[in-house]
């Protein structure tokens, strides 16, 4: 769960009519449980929404896309973390992420995938086969890390550019 002062807690925070999807407890990250979350946050209204998605959420998105449909007018990816489609645990090998497949067909709404050329968890190169399989539009953010509070993201003026400019596009 990101910390208090990271940039998605702020929009949360600041913004009437943003929400956060509840999250189960973890780790791990079971994408399961996370789909769930989200897909009750996007049915509780029947209003058309924008997904606003960091790190592991990005799956959770893609997870959902394929297999829900709900009301979902576009969404903003940042920075997630890069899974090799052939990788499978080893024995005794501990996982934070239980997710079996990350869908790589193209999302069924306009999305921006943030790309970082200094992420820990995903190179550019890995952002940007994600933003192809996704059908997402590619926003190279520079070297930002994580894009997170431990590599000093509080509020993030750009992505909020980002997320007025798919509120235009799809309104």
């Amino acid at each position: 769960m990101p910390s208090v002062d990271h940039w998605s807690r702020s929009w949360v925070r600041d913004r009437p009519g943003f929400q956060w999807a509840p999250e189960p407890p973890g780790p791990p990250y079971v994408a399961a449980e996370r789909v769930a979350a989200l897909h009750a946050a996007i049915s509780a209204d029947a209003e058309p929404v924008i997904l606003v998605a960091h790190s592991a959420g990005c799956l959770t998105v893609a997870v959902w896309a394929r297999q829900h449909i709900g009301p979902v007018r576009a969404a903003l990816l940042v920075t997630p973390p890069y899974l090799d489609p052939d990788w499978k645990p080893g024995p005794g090998e501990s996982v934070d992420v239980i997710i079996d497949h990350v869908p790589r067909e193209p999302l069924p709404f306009h999305s921006i995938l943030v790309a970082s050329r200094t992420d820990p968890n995903a190179t550019f190169a890995q952002f940007e086969a994600y933003a192809r399989d996704w059908g997402s539009e590619l926003f190279d953010a520079g070297a930002v890390g994580h894009l997170d509070s431990k590599t000093g993201f509080g509020p993030w003026p750009d992505g909020e550019d980002l997320l007025r400019s798919l509120a235009a596009v799809t309104g």
